[in-house]
């Protein structure tokens, strides 16, 4: 059997979870999430333990079995802590600043970069080379900092652009072997 997918998942106090159908909803103090899992998936929800089971060791089973626990033990974390991304702004002239719900990135184009806070979504920007992303569903935290870092991704040379926190670039020369032949 699965690993992950056998392991409980203990509900916390002040969180409720609906099962309809295998539409599982999470409702807690930072919000609520519902998401539709396959109908082949067994969820049970008993005691303040929710449990995944599968009907067959069919290799897709096995795949959902796993996926299935994890997806939901991530909602119901995201209902009681919630989860955060954070990103780091590198380079000369580079600063961040939140404006109202926008997100305005000067980084080094002749036009400032915007983007809108989505639903469900927080920024928040505590210097000019920091930005912090919060929300309750891990899967919209970490698409929507993807896409910033999209914006101007860390090169290799000096090191500049936005990437994660604790991020490592590894770094080139450069023309370090341009006089000798």
């Amino acid at each position: 059997m699965s690993r992950i997918g056998r392991m409980p998942i203990s509900v916390p106090a002040g969180v409720e979870v609906k099962n309809d159908n295998n539409l599982i909803t999470v409702k807690g103090a930072k919000g609520e999430i519902s998401k539709q899992f396959s109908k082949e998936m067994g969820i049970e929800i008993a005691d303040g333990v929710i449990t995944v089971t599968r009907p067959s060791e069919n290799k897709n089973h096995k795949s959902l079995h796993g996926l299935t626990r994890t997806l939901i033990a991530n909602m119901i974390t995201g209902v009681t802590t919630g989860f955060s991304k954070t990103l780091e702004v590198e380079g000369v002239g580079y600063r961040v600043a939140k404006q109202g719900k926008d997100l305005v990135m000067n980084l080094g184009f002749s036009h400032q970069v915007i983007m809108p806070e989505r639903d469900g979504i927080t920024i928040d920007v505590p210097n000019p080379n920091k930005i912090i992303i919060n929300g309750i569903d891990k899967q919209k935290v970490g698409q929507f900092a993807a896409e910033i870092r999209e914006k101007r991704p860390p090169e290799p040379y000096k090191g500049k652009g936005i990437r994660y926190e604790g991020e490592r670039i590894i770094r080139k020369e450069g023309k370090a072997g341009k006089g000798k032949k």
